[in-house]
């Protein structure tokens, strides 16, 4: 298997210290940290977005050197916020995630694989949080990228289509993606990720399959809990 984004020197000045990471075609990539560890900081300098730096290559092209319409074909990306105030239908919405030359069927394909098909004729900004957050994933899933790049997409989201949301991302990984989400579960983390990156102030703590990323001694030394009895409880 071949790697679908190679990063050298990904970094944020100030926010992610440089790292080098490759992420394989049909995985899924849990990020996991505690709050302001650098989750988003890492999503940002994989994107290449603004003010990040480092040499991000997805199937050996420069993302940086891509034509818009170019990029989405190679890597989608879902930030974090779900706020909203565009009074643009979720079909509409959807449908700019779509590359040059994309079937416009494949906006009511995404939006139905998230059970989201009846909300494609309703303004984003009157739907609920969830529902918003489902149509915001849509939207990413749209082009069909190589890379899928998925800030907390469980956030805002039931029990029920938080797992519904990571199965769907398993489906993309199934058939060729390189799937990063960033997630605060580690239970979800563990039970659907591939291999689980975890941060801390800034750097690379860990980085390996879930059992040895997630290992008691990590969780206790940067999550400060410990397991037990079936219950996390503080360290």
């Amino acid at each position: 298997m071949t790697a679908r984004l190679m990063a050298t020197a990904a970094a944020i000045p100030g926010r992610l210290h440089p790292c080098d990471l490759a992420f394989e075609a049909g995985t899924v990539t849990m990020l996991v940290g505690p709050n302001g560890a650098g989750k988003t900081s890492l999503l940002h300098a994989l994107a290449a977005l603004p003010l990040s730096a480092g040499e991000i290559r997805v199937s050996g092209e420069d993302i940086r050197t891509l034509s818009p319409g170019r990029r989405l074909r190679y890597l989608s990306f879902l930030g974090a916020s779900r706020a909203v105030n565009w009074p643009l239908l979720a079909r509409d919405y959807v449908a700019l995630g779509l590359p040059p030359g994309a079937s416009a069927d494949r906006i009511d394909t995404v939006l139905q694989s998230l059970d989201a098909g009846t909300l494609a004729q309703r303004r984003l900004d009157r739907l609920s949080t969830g529902e918003r957050s489902r149509v915001m994933i849509a939207r990413a899933l749209a082009p069909g990228a190589e890379l899928l790049l998925l800030d907390e997409p469980c956030a805002n989201l039931d029990p029920r289509w938080q797992l519904a949301v990571l199965e769907r991302l398993r489906a993309e990984a199934a058939v060729g993606a390189a799937v990063i989400v960033s997630i605060h579960d580690l239970e979800l983390a563990r039970h659907y990720g591939d291999r689980v990156i975890v941060i801390d102030k800034g750097r690379i703590a860990q980085d390996g399959p879930p059992d040895i990323a997630l290992s008691g001694d990590i969780l206790a030394r940067i999550f400060g809990v410990v397991r037990m009895d079936g219950r996390w409880k503080p360290a």
